[in-house]
């Protein structure tokens, strides 16, 4: 009874359903990618090295000029340094692009939408570009570990609102 309106003449009619939530990877690509084995450039020697990587993430998303349509861009930047003198084994940058369309989310829940659930559609392309990639460059393949979208975006906008609140603070 909860999801029935009542009509002019008193019968109950259904409640309109909220729009269905329509997702589809229209394309995928890497936008752009470079990779510098510093242990094959200097010549650094395999006796002693523990590896560290490093991985940071970035994410951007932006309306296309079609309806419907977005472009989310992952950034990934990994980078392995040896523990024990500190010195750059290897870097990678890869930068991975998605073209959504996207239809039936609520205007205030498509800016979390677009850089939390198409990130994690993308994710496992990324993944495995980057384990190819530390392989063919010399390295063990590298799979890296689970990226959380979510708690990613809720730092950014608790960068952004922090920022804000001191370009407020501060005096012209």
């Amino acid at each position: 009874m909860a999801d029935e309106t009542p009509t002019p003449n008193g019968a109950a009619a259904p409640a309109a359903a909220p729009a269905q939530v329509q997702m589809r990877v229209l394309a995928q690509f890497v936008r752009d990618m470079s990779f510098e084995n510093m242990v094959a450039q200097k010549g650094i020697s395999g006796a002693d090295v523990q590896p560290d990587i490093q991985v940071a993430v970035s994410l951007d998303g932006r309306k296309r000029g079609t309806e419907h349509q977005y472009d989310v861009i992952s950034k990934y930047r990994v980078t392995s340094k040896n523990k024990v003198n500190g010195e750059t084994l290897f870097l990678l940058e890869l930068d991975y692009a998605g073209i959504f369309h996207v239809e039936g989310v609520a205007e205030e829940q498509l800016h979390p939408f677009l850089l939390i659930e198409c990130p994690r559609m993308l994710f496992p392309f990324v993944r495995r570009i980057i384990s190819d990639l530390t392989r063919d460059g010399g390295f063990p393949p590298l799979n890296i570990d689970s990226v959380d979208f979510m708690a990613l975006y809720r730092q950014e906008i608790a960068r952004r609102a922090e920022a804000q609140r001191a370009a407020a603070a501060t005096p012209n």
